[in-house]
């Protein structure tokens, strides 16, 4: 007898991104994502704006996803939702949403950890795409977090090193607004980089114990760094803006490779993988696949480094398979710890 296919509904709606996702035994079918351009006249994310921006594309979102995979509502087994972190109004716009679609349908409710989810895109089913095996180390860098994790089972998960300040994608993107490069800053600094050069000026780097990350103190040591420039050259910034952002980038990309060679050594675990939004950074990407000589190194699909549904889908999948489900009485969880 053959069995069912599993068709998961994900939604996503932790930040400024409404996406939703549907995914058919681990393939995606669908992977819709819509931005919120109205954050780019504050230079940062508004969560009053974000929280409404998400009621108005919930539904669009939703309905175009089910229509491009092919399917009608009543295919759907279940449905998986960030849960946290995240902004709190935008998490209960995507928890309220999934909790009375679940009613509606009388289909199981499934709650997902964001980073967890980030992680586990790893394990999205396309061809010709090689997936880890336990256990792995990855490193999860976005604009709220930077963690290096000992995944032993898909929900087995420890943190063995994180910031004890601001995030990477912070750091990336308070330097762009330095450089009054527009928003989003990190991507736009990414792409000036690459046209610098990375040796042309030199940061320091912080002593954090252990395998944690620390990166107020470089956003601060740039600030001064340019403020001493431009008194000595108001022009500073334009004329050597490419090789700035370069020097910038490396250094971040050597204090997160540092202490992700470190925790190598300390657990022998020689999978390496990478997640969240900063893994779409070029410089990370292609030191990292350097590694590849001494290690099995696994990079995401671009589509698939920022936030999006299809990494809450998988999760929902394999939390379906095990029958881990949830209740209506949930509620968002904006400090969700791994």
């Amino acid at each position: 007898m053959q069995q069912s296919p599993v068709i998961i509904l994900g939604i996503e709606s932790s930040c400024d991104d409404t996406s939703a996702a549907i995914i058919k035994d681990g393939k995606i079918l669908a992977n819709i994502i819509a931005n919120q351009d109205v954050h780019e006249a504050y230079g940062g994310v508004v969560p009053e704006l974000a929280s409404r921006a998400h009621q108005q594309n919930i539904i669009p979102v939703v309905d175009k996803a089910i229509k491009q995979a092919g399917i009608s509502k009543s295919d759907i087994n279940a449905i998986a939702f960030t849960n946290g972190p995240g902004l709190i109004g935008s998490l209960l716009v995507g928890s309220s949403f999934s909790k009375a679609f679940a009613l509606a349908m009388a289909i199981p409710l499934i709650e997902v950890n964001h980073m967890h989810g980030h992680i586990l895109a790893h394990f999205i089913d396309e061809e010709n795409s090689e997936k880890p095996t336990f256990p792995f180390l990855c490193l999860t860098v976005s604009g709220g977090h930077t963690q290096i994790v000992k995944i032993t089972d898909y929900f087995n998960m420890e943190v063995l090193g994180e910031t004890i300040d601001d995030a990477a994608g912070e750091a990336f993107d308070k330097v762009a607004k330095m450089l009054s490069l527009p928003y989003p800053g990190g991507p736009v600094l990414d792409k000036k980089a690459q046209l610098g050069d990375s040796n042309k000026y030199s940061f320091t780097h912080p002593k954090v114990p252990g395998l944690n990350y620390s990166f107020s103190g470089l956003k601060t040591s740039v600030l001064y760094f340019l403020k001493r420039e431009l008194k000595l050259n108001p022009n500073f910034i334009k004329e050597n803006l490419n090789d700035i952002c370069a020097s910038v980038q490396k250094t971040i990309v050597d204090i997160l490779l540092i202490e992700l060679k470190k925790a190598i050594k300390e657990t022998e675990i020689n999978q390496i993988a990478i997640a969240g939004g900063v893994s779409a950074n070029s410089e990370l990407r292609k030191r990292l696949a350097s590694f590849s000589a001494a290690y099995q190194v696994y990079i995401p699909k671009m589509e698939y480094c920022t936030d999006n549904a299809a990494m809450i889908a998988i999760s929902g999948y394999y939390k379906f398979l095990d029958k881990d489900f949830t209740e209506q009485s949930i509620a968002p969880n904006a400090r969700m710890k791994i």
